[in-house]
C-alpha cells in the first residue's frame, strides 16, 4: 500500500456444475495462492460457488443449502490470510433468490451485493430464477451463521488506506445504459469489482475489452473483472474466463481466454485520487451509498506493472506513427491559424542544425503548405558564433535548401565581441554572461529581421527545456509563437525521426544526421572541431527529466514515489545514485526557473502536459522547493 499501490487479482477457477464443495476448494486454493503472491484483493466469477450454468437447479433447496455451506467453508479458510475475497453466490431472502457477490475478509462476511440488471434476452434467462436487487436498501441479514449487510450501493472502505473504496456490480450491470458503478464511483469508489459470467461469441472479446477500458476511464477508477470459464456447462454456451484488471482506461492485465488461473497487477489508487481532484467536474457527491469498513495489514507492494521509460511516447509503432502525424498537424494548425489571424505570410526561424529548430522548421513547412503559401516565405537564419561546429552549420544549410526555405547567414561573432567590449567582459571568461550574450544577440537578430520583413519569429524551445529552465531569459526563451512549447525532448526526437521516415535523398540523410548529433546549445568553443558543450552531461539525461516531468506535473507524484517507479522503469540502465542525482537537479531547477515560464510566448497545447502560465500550470515564481528537495535528497 506504500505510495498508493495495491496488488489485486482476478481469478477464474475450474468449476463443476452444481458442486459447491468442489468449487469452494478451488476458490480457497486460489485465494491462498493470491495471499502468497502479496495480493490484497481477489475477485472470482459470478455464481462461482455453484457455477453459473445450473439452470433450474437454482430452484432446488439442495443446491442453495450446499452453496451456503460452501461459503461457510470459504469464510473459515479466509481467517488464515488477509486477502479480501469477492465470491459469487446465490442468496435466498424473503421468498426470492438473488444473484450476489459475497465480500469475505478474515473470516467475516462483510456484505452481500445483489445483481441489479437481470438479463432475459437471447441466450440469457436469469429472470426465470433470480430477482433484481434494485431498490433494496441495505438491511441486516443472516447468512452462513453470520450477521451481514445485504443491499445495493454498498461501499467497502479500508480504514487504514483511505484511497481504497470498493464498489461492486455483477456482469450485465456493466453493459446497461446506467450501470450501478456510476453511483458507486460518484460516492467515492476507486475500485469497481465485477464477478461475471459472460459467454463467448465471435467478436465479443474485443468489445468486452473496450467496454471495460472505456468504463474505467469514464469513472476514473480501477476495474477488476473476473469471468466464468472452464467447467461451466457447454450445453448451449461457451465461457472463456476472460479476466481483466484496468485502471483509468489502461488494461494492466488480461488473461488468456479459455484458460483458468489468476492474473495480477498493482493498482495506483493515489494516482486515481489525484486525477479526480484535478478534474473538478468529476462528480464526487454525497449519496445514499452505505459504507462498510475493513482494515488491511500494511505492506510494501512489489511492483510488477510496467512503466514506460518514455511516458510521452507511444510504445506501439503504428500508434507512434499516427500520433506523430497528428502532433505535427496540430502544431502546424496552431501556427497556421496565428498567421491567418495576423495576416502574416513570412516566418523567421533561427536554424541551428539541432533537434528543436529542425522540428520548428518542419512544423512551419507544414503550416505554409496548409495555407498554400510559398515556402520562400520561411526565412531560416543561421547565426554562427564561438560554439558553432561545421556539422551543425552544414546541416542547417542543407535543411533550408531541401525544404525550399530562404536562407540567411548572419555571423554574430563581431556583434557579440563588440557587446563584450561595451560591457567590459573578457572573451576568455566563459561564464553565463559569455553564453547568454550569444543567445540574446541571436534573438535580437531574429526579431529585427521579422520586423524588417513583416514576419513572425517562430520559437524553437521545447517543454523539457522550459521545465529545466534550460533557456536564456529573453534570449531563445522569447519568440512570437512557440510551436514546440508543449513537446518534450524525447518526443522531439521521435517527431523528427518520423519526418525522416517519410522523405528521401539528401533531406533524409540530413535529418538522420541531426538525430545523431549530441544535444547542445553550442555556446562554448568546440574542441578539435567537435561539440564541447553537451547538454545531457550538464543537466542530465532528457529521458530521465521527461520521466520526472510527467509524473510530477501530470500526476502530482511526490519525489519518493517518482524515484521508486524510475528505479523500476530504468532498472539496469541507471543506478539509484544517478536517478537520485538528476531527480534532485530536476526539482531544484524546476522551482528556480519558474520565472521564465511565467512570461512564455503563446504556443499550442498538444499533449497532456504543458507549462503555459495561461493554461495548465499556474505556479508562483517565488515558490519554495524545500519540501520536495528535502524528500528527494533523503532518499
Amino acid at each position: 500500500m506504500k505510495d498508493g499501490f495495491l496488488k489485486v487479482a482476478a481469478a477464474t477457477p475450474k468449476v463443476r456444475v452444481a458442486d459447491p464443495d468442489y468449487n469452494a476448494s478451488r476458490i480457497i486454493s486460489m485465494a491462498e495462492e493470491a495471499a502468497e503472491n502479496g495480493a490484497a484483493l481477489i475477485v472470482f466469477p459470478e455464481l462461482c460457488i455453484t457455477a453459473y450454468t445450473c439452470g433450474d437447479l437454482f430452484l432446488q433447496d439442495t443446491l442453495l443449502s450446499g452453496a451456503e455451506k460452501a461459503l461457510s467453508r470459504i469464510l473459515k479458510a479466509s481467517s488464515y490470510h488477509s486477502v479480501m475475497m469477492v465470491v459469487g453466490v446465490p442468496f435466498r431472502f424473503k421468498g426470492a433468490l438473488y444473484n450476489t457477490a459475497a465480500f469475505v475478509h478474515k473470516g467475516k462476511l462483510l456484505g452481500l451485493v445483489p445483481k441489479i440488471n437481470i438479463p432475459n434476452y437471447s441466450e440469457f434467462y436469469e429472470a426465470r430464477h433470480f430477482t433484481s436487487g434494485k431498490d433494496i436498501k441495505p438491511i441486516n441479514v443472516s447468512f452462513c451463521g453470520e450477521q451481514t449487510v445485504f443491499g445495493e450501493n454498498l461501499l467497502f472502505k479500508c480504514v487504514n488506506f483511505t484511497e481504497l473504496v470498493i464498489g461492486c456490480e455483477i456482469c450485465e450491470d456493466l453493459w446497461v445504459t446506467c450501470p450501478p458503478s456510476l453511483t458507486l464511483a460518484s460516492g467515492g469508489a476507486t475500485v469497481i469489482v465485477n464477478p461475471s459470467a459472460s459467454d463467448e461469441t465471435i467478436g465479443k472479446a474485443e468489445y468486452r475489452k473496450q467496454l471495460i477500458s472505456s468504463h474505467s476511464a469514464r469513472l476514473l477508477c480501477s476495474y477488476i473483472y473476473a469471468d466464468a470459464g472452464m467447467g461451466e456447462s457447454t450445453q448451449d454456451l461457451i465461457f472463456s474466463g476472460h479476466d481483466f484488471i484496468a485502471e483509468n482506461g489502461v488494461i494492466l492485465a488480461e488473461s488468456k481466454r479459455f484458460n483458468t488461473g489468476i492474473i495480477y497487477s498493482e493498482l495506483d489508487l493515489s494516482r486515481l485520487m489525484h486525477e479526480r481532484r484535478r478534474m473538478n467536474t468529476f462528480n464526487n457527491e454525497l449519496n445514499n451509498c452505505t459504507e462498510i469498513e475493513f482494515e488491511l495489514p500494511s505492506r510494501d507492494t512489489r511492483l510488477t506493472r510496467t512503466f514506460s521509460q518514455t511516458p510521452f511516447v507511444p510504445k506501439n509503432r503504428d500508434e507512434l506513427d499516427s500520433r506523430c502525424e497528428e502532433i505535427i498537424t496540430m502544431q502546424a494548425t496552431g501556427l497556421a491559424t496565428r498567421m491567418q489571424h495576423t495576416r502574416c505570410k513570412t516566418a523567421v526561424i533561427g536554424l541551428s542544425g539541432g533537434l528543436d529548430s529542425t522540428l520548428a522548421l518542419i512544423v512551419t513547412v507544414h503550416a505554409f503548405d496548409m495555407l498554400g503559401i510559398d515556402r520562400k516565405g520561411i526565412h531560416a537564419v543561421t547565426m554562427p558564433c564561438f560554439g558553432t561546429t561545421t556539422r551543425t552549420k552544414s546541416n542547417a544549410l542543407r535543411l533550408a535548401e531541401c525544404y525550399g526555405a530562404t536562407l540567411h547567414t548572419v555571423d554574430i561573432k563581431a556583434s557579440v565581441n563588440q557587446h563584450f567590449e561595451d560591457i567590459g567582459h573578457s572573451w576568455d571568461n566563459h561564464d553565463v554572461t559569455f553564453e547568454n550574450a550569444q543567445a540574446r544577440t541571436r534573438t535580437l537578430v531574429l526579431m529585427d529581421l521579422a520586423n524588417k520583413m513583416g514576419g513572425m519569429v517562430i520559437g524553437t524551445g521545447d517543454l523539457s527545456e522550459l521545465a529545466l529552465g534550460w533557456a536564456t531569459y529573453n534570449g531563445d526563451h522569447m519568440s512570437m509563437y512557440g510551436v514546440n512549447a508543449s513537446i518534450p525532448k524525447t518526443l522531439v526526437r521521435y517527431l523528427t525521426a518520423y519526418e525522416a521516415s517519410k522523405v528521401e535523398g539528401e533531406l533524409k540523410k540530413t535529418l538522420q544526421d541531426v538525430l545523431d548529433t549530441p544535444v547542445s546549445p553550442e555556446l562554448l568553443p568546440p574542441k578539435d572541431g567537435e561539440i564541447s558543450q553537451k547538454t545531457e552531461e550538464l543537466v542530465g539525461p532528457y529521458e530521465l527529466h521527461d520521466f520526472f516531468l510527467y509524473y510530477m506535473v501530470r500526476l502530482g507524484f511526490r519525489p519518493r514515489k517518482i524515484f521508486r517507479i524510475a528505479r523500476h522503469a530504468f532498472d539496469g540502465i541507471y543506478d539509484d545514485e544517478t536517478i537520485k542525482k538528476w531527480l534532485v537537479t530536476f526539482i531544484r531547477r524546476f522551482f528556480m526557473q519558474q520565472f521564465k515560464r511565467s512570461c512564455l510566448p503563446d504556443g499550442p497545447k498538444v499533449g497532456s502536459v504543458t507549462l503555459s502560465p495561461r493554461g495548465d500550470w499556474r505556479m508562483p515564481s517565488d515558490a519554495v522547493s524545500e519540501l520536495w528537495l528535502s524528500e528527494a535528497e533523503n532518499l
